[in-house]
């Protein structure tokens, strides 16, 4: 059984429906039409503006918070774009300016990159998060809290 007066702390594990939208409405991200998102306070999965909105939340609370991008995933920064060769990329896929692709870290790491320009032997990779520079709304359903 849940205890409806639990409120959420900083090591709590939280069960939550989310939606993550543009000021402009644009949908980003979101556990609505699926399973809950669950994760601990403090564990580094959730930013901590975000994790500031949750604190002191009760199960079947509601909120939504603006955050603007310095709270959030900062703002682009010219030294994240970069040239890299043509012949770098997989050759059967169509490059095309605006498309997203996961590129691997020496370390091993995944992160996005949306291809800026693309000219005959080069591509123009920006590697800023693909949500800096944006303000976003946030949305909460607090499920579960443990």
């Amino acid at each position: 059984m849940t205890d409806s007066n639990k409120k959420i702390e900083q090591d709590s594990t939280v069960s939550m429906h989310f939606s993550l939208t543009l000021a402009d409405g644009t949908a980003v991200d979101g556990t609505l039409d699926g399973e809950p998102m669950t994760f601990t306070m403090g564990d580094g999965s959730m930013i901590t503006a975000l994790e500031q909105v949750l604190l002191e939340l009760s199960v079947g609370d509601k909120q939504q918070v603006s955050l603007d991008p310095r709270d959030t995933f900062g703002f682009p920064d010219e030294e994240n774009k970069h040239w890299m060769n043509k012949s770098e990329f997989d050759l059967d896929a169509e490059l095309e300016e605006g498309l997203l692709i996961e590129f691997s870290t020496p370390a091993g790491d995944q992160i996005p990159g949306i291809l800026v320009e693309i000219s005959e032997d080069k591509v123009l990779v920006d590697f800023n998060h693909p949500l800096a520079g944006h303000e976003v709304v946030f949305s909460v359903e607090i499920v579960d809290i443990k």
